[in-house]
């Protein structure tokens, strides 16, 4: 009987994967509960079973006024407590059993939240999606669906654990296909370097079903962490969007410079200047105007991953529209329209409203308080503009009056030279007349000589 009884426990226990120690204690404790049922039971008692002969006897113990057991312990096996075994043990050993193995479930996933796992479809309805894991079934919410998949019956997924719930019918295992998380698993599933640690996941924003960022980091200089990932020919990236149902995955470089990260992030976009603000945690984006479509993306898609990747709020201006506003500002820098209103009287007069919700004024006072509020360095920098001015003014001057001067000299050295060449021809003409036979003297002498 010992024999046949051992066999049989072992068989029940290698075939509910579960301890024979375990089975033995269940045994006992079903067969304490049987024993306090009897009418003449003694209420602190308790069943030993010898593993070996398989003897079951109940010892018992006697109790003082408190409840504490006292004395020593004596044999209270009943005569047809065999019978009486027999007919209650049964049941409290399945049930048993049943708690044994929703425990020894609950331990095997208890520790696995973050993990990933892979099912097969058996139901689903609008409330969940059941998957089989073999042992147990997890319960896929449809709040952790992606919108256009629909699941079939049949039909083998990845998906990631997020939480694993203790409950009276067993462990409840909660799975998500939409968790950031399922893309950083799939990727060690896919990439041995991400697995043995030498590229790094370091930040991961997902639309789920559209598009999907992730920033790796490689921590070996030789290792190229984006080529890595994507593999020969997109080889290890096309596996995790054939898993994905075809979600588009983009892969960029991390990087510990938060305008150089940003401008990363924003690829394929072509990025011109970043500008961080790291008090309000936001970046200034400024792209070529034919890159701002492509850096927002359809319905700012683009930009939002960005944003949640690298944790900046992400504000993404064309090269004209900085130019615009920068010529404004420069423009009316000064002017304090943001501080009130212009408003008309009654009367019929032109009054300044202040937003602060003083007494209105007039256009005499509102141009004082203007010049009063003008900054110190305003008033420095025009005063040296006017300077330069004035400098550059009389160096004109000084300029032209030198020029003028020296165009006088000319002139007046030109007409001396003029007045000269007149008197010298005046004076030619009167010695010609003075002495008219010079010239036939000389007219004729010359054939002789």
């Amino acid at each position: 009987m010992s024999s046949e009884m051992n066999e049989a426990l072992q068989a029940l226990a290698t075939e509910r994967n579960i301890s024979v120690d375990t089975l033995y204690s269940a045994l006992a404790e079903a067969l304490t509960t049987a024993y306090k049922k009897q009418p003449d039971a003694l209420g602190f008692a308790w069943v030993s079973i010898d593993t070996e002969t398989f003897e079951i006897r109940v010892f018992a113990q006697e109790v003082d006024e408190d409840g504490e057991p006292y004395g020593e312990e004596f044999d209270v096996t009943p005569d047809d407590f065999g019978r009486i075994a027999a007919t209650t043990t049964r049941q409290v050993m399945t049930q048993r059993i049943r708690e044994a193995e929703r425990e020894q479930k609950y331990e095997e996933y208890a520790g696995r939240e973050g993990d990933i796992v892979t099912g097969i479809i058996q139901q689903s309805d609008s409330r969940y999606t059941l998957l089989d894991l073999g042992r147990v079934e997890a319960l896929l919410p449809q709040s952790e669906q992606v919108n256009y998949e629909r699941p079939e019956p049949g039909d083998r997924v990845k998906a990631y654990i997020v939480e694993v719930r203790r409950t009276a019918k067993g462990p409840q295992i909660v799975v998500s296909r939409t968790h950031p998380g399922l893309i950083k698993r799939l990727f060690e599933l896919e990439v041995p370097e991400i697995a043995e640690g030498v590229v790094e996941i370091k930040a991961c924003a997902r639309e789920p079903g559209h598009r999907t960022k992730i920033a790796v980091w490689s921590n070996d200089q030789n290792v190229d962490p984006v080529g890595s990932c994507v593999g020969a020919r997109g080889a290890r990236v096309r596996m995790v969007v054939t898993e994905l149902k075809g979600e588009k995955i983009d892969i960029v470089p991390f990087s510990d410079d938060p305008a150089d990260f940003v401008m990363k992030a924003l690829q394929p976009a072509k990025v011109k200047e970043v500008r961080i603000d790291f008090e309000k945690r936001v970046a200034d984006v400024i792209v070529p105007d034919f890159q701002l479509s492509l850096a927002i993306g359809k319905e700012g898609q683009n930009a939002r991953l960005a944003t949640r990747l690298t944790g900046f709020r992400v504000d993404i201006r064309s090269e004209s529209d900085v130019a615009e506003q920068e010529a404004y500002e420069r423009t009316y820098a000064n002017d304090s329209y943001a501080d009130g209103e212009w408003i008309v009287s009654a009367e019929g007069e032109q009054l300044w409203k202040p937003a602060d919700g003083s007494a209105p004024m007039t256009i005499a006072e509102w141009e004082e308080m203007q010049n009063r509020d003008s900054p110190p360095e305003l008033e420095a920098a025009e005063l040296a503009q006017e300077l330069e001015i004035e400098l550059v003014e009389e160096a004109v001057e000084e300029v032209l009056d030198a020029e003028i001067a020296e165009a006088i000299e000319e002139v007046t050295e030109l007409i001396a030279e003029l007045e000269v060449d007149e008197e010298e021809a005046e004076l030619d003409e009167i010695a010609a007349l003075s002495d008219p036979d010079a010239d036939s003297a000389t007219s004729d002498t010359a054939p002789e000589a």
